[in-house]
């Protein structure tokens, strides 16, 4: 079976693809992730999985054909995406702007093998129920919010804040695991049905 590479850092993007049944190794992938100017989020969030793919390549000495698969998520607030807190109060900013309201959740994969890139952006709109300031603050003092996209982790204890979810749980994690499973597969990739053959 051909190799996978996953060109990220997030353990919880592995964690999802190892869910699936997916032999893969993780590579890094630094890229610039500045947005262009007048630059959709859509857009943007797609960019920047096919960047991190084509950089992950380029990290990746073989002689034979690899795939290798990059992600990008962004949160999206009235058409503004939120990045990684840069500290306490940016944090608290981004969680009282998240309060009681929904926003978009906008997670892209790329598949790259060759000349041959294949890609796709899953929307999920997720909806907060009220934040005091004080658990904002609460909440930036566990450690959680600092490496995460608009300043929360839906799988830890950021869930607290989640009233409702309309799309995909695991896109809103860091990995569409349906649309990764799909797109691996036109590549000749299997996921979760090579693990009873083990």
């Amino acid at each position: 079976m051909k190799p996978l590479y996953l060109a990220s850092g997030s353990p919880r993007r592995r964690e999802l693809l190892t869910q699936i049944g997916v032999a893969f190794t993780a590579i890094s992938a630094d890229i610039d992730e500045t947005p262009l100017a007048e630059e959709s989020p859509s857009a943007y969030v797609e960019r920047l999985a096919r960047g991190k793919a084509e950089a992950g390549r380029r990290s990746v000495v073989s002689a034979q054909s690899v795939c290798v698969l990059g992600a990008d998520t962004a949160v999206v607030l009235d058409g503004k995406i939120l990045g990684k807190p840069v500290d306490e109060a940016d944090a608290c900013a981004m969680l009282m702007m998240l309060s009681g309201r929904e926003h978009e959740v906008l997670t892209a994969i790329a598949v790259l093998e060759g000349e041959r890139c294949e890609s796709r952006v899953v929307r999920s709109l997720v909806r907060f129920r009220p934040i005091s300031r004080e658990e904002a603050a609460a909440y930036w003092a566990s450690g959680e919010p600092r490496d995460k996209a608009g300043g929360y982790g839906i799988q830890g204890l950021g869930g607290v804040f989640v009233a409702g979810l309309n799309g995909s749980y695991s896109a809103v994690v860091g990995l569409p695991v349906c649309e990764t499973c799909e797109v691996l597969g036109h590549f000749g990739i299997p996921c979760w049905q090579n693990l009873s053959a083990s």
